[in-house]
C-alpha cells in the first residue's frame, strides 16, 4: 500500500507491470490559472487529455506522474468530465532523478533531422543546456526552437528525468566561447594525440562538437590560443551527431 505524503523512488510503485506516463507541467495552465502540484489537480491541456483519453484510454484510478523543475508526484484519475477535463488526486511524492553534473553541449548546427537525434539522446544522457553554434563549416545556421523544446520535453518525460534541459537560439562559435568562458570547455575529437585533461572530477563543464567537415584552421588556432583542453572520442571517425552523443556520455559517466 502507498501512503499519501510518503516519498518513494520513481517507478517503485506497487503496480510494476505498467509503465507510468510522465508529464512535465511547468508553465502549464488550466482554466483556473497555473497548474500546481497540490493534492488535487485539474487538467485541461488538450495534448495531455488526448494522450490520456484517446491514446491510453485512461479511466478512473489510472495512475500517472506529473513533474516540474522542483517536484515530482504520483497521481490517479479521480474524475473524468467529458473530453476536456480530468481531476487528479495525489497518491504520493516521488524522489526526482536529476543529472549529477551540469554538462553544456555546444554543437555545430546540423542538417535534416540530425539535430533532433542529438537533442533526444543527449537529454536522455543528462545534458543540462543545449547551445547550438554556427561554425565556418556548419551545414545549417537555423534551428526550430519550438520543435527542439518539444523533443527535449518528451525525451525527459520518457527517460525519467526530473528536470528538462534548456535550448537557446544558435549563436556563432566565437560568441559561444566568449559567453561560456567561465566554464571549463573541452574540444572533443578523434585520437588520443591532443588529449590533455580528465573531466571526470568536474561538476560543471562544456563540450564543443564541430561540424561534419571539422574545425577550420582559424578555429583550431583560436582554441590553441585560448588553451582549451581536448578530450579524445576514440580512434574511429564519428559522424557529428554520434560525436555529440558520445562526448556527452563520456563527460557524464
Amino acid at each position: 500500500m502507498i501512503l499519501v505524503g510518503t516519498k518513494m523512488q520513481c517507478g517503485q510503485c506497487y503496480n510494476k507491470t505498467m509503465k507510468l506516463q510522465r508529464f512535465y507541467i511547468k508553465e502549464m495552465h488550466n482554466k483556473y490559472g497555473p497548474v500546481e502540484l497540490g493534492h488535487t489537480v485539474w487538467l485541461h491541456d488538450e495534448a495531455i487529455l488526448h494522450q490520456l483519453l484517446r491514446v491510453f484510454r485512461a479511466r478512473p484510478d489510472y495512475e500517472l506522474i506529473l513533474f516540474n523543475d522542483e517536484e515530482e508526484r504520483l497521481y490517479k484519475i479521480a474524475e473524468i468530465q467529458g473530453q476536456d477535463s480530468i481531476k487528479l488526486e495525489l497518491v504520493t511524492d516521488l524522489v526526482r532523478k536529476t543529472p549529477n553534473k551540469q554538462v553544456f553541449l555546444l554543437w555545430s548546427v546540423l542538417k535534416k533531422d540530425k539535430n533532433d537525434w542529438v537533442l533526444q539522446k543527449a537529454t536522455e544522457l543528462g545534458v543540462h543546456k543545449f547551445i547550438p553554434v554556427i561554425t565556418s563549416r556548419s551545414e545549417k545556421t537555423g534551428l526550430n526552437i519550438e520543435r527542439s523544446q518539444k523533443i527535449i520535453k518528451e525525451a525527459a518525460e520518457q527517460c525519467g528525468r526530473g528536470d528538462v534541459p534548456e535550448v537557446r537560439e544558435p549563436i556563432s562559435l566565437h560568441e559561444a566561447i566568449e559567453e561560456y568562458a567561465d566554464l571549463p570547455l573541452f574540444i572533443c575529437e578523434q585520437s588520443e594525440e591532443n588529449s590533455q585533461t580528465n573531466p571526470e572530477n568536474l561538476d560543471k563543464l562544456g563540450v564543443l562538437i564541430g561540424p561534419e567537415g571539422g574545425w577550420d584552421d582559424n578555429e583550431l588556432l583560436d582554441f590553441k590560443n585560448r588553451g582549451l583542453a581536448h578530450v579524445s572520442l576514440g580512434d574511429f571517425t564519428l559522424r557529428a551527431e554520434t560525436a555529440a552523443v558520445s562526448a556527452v556520455g563520456k563527460m557524464i559517466a
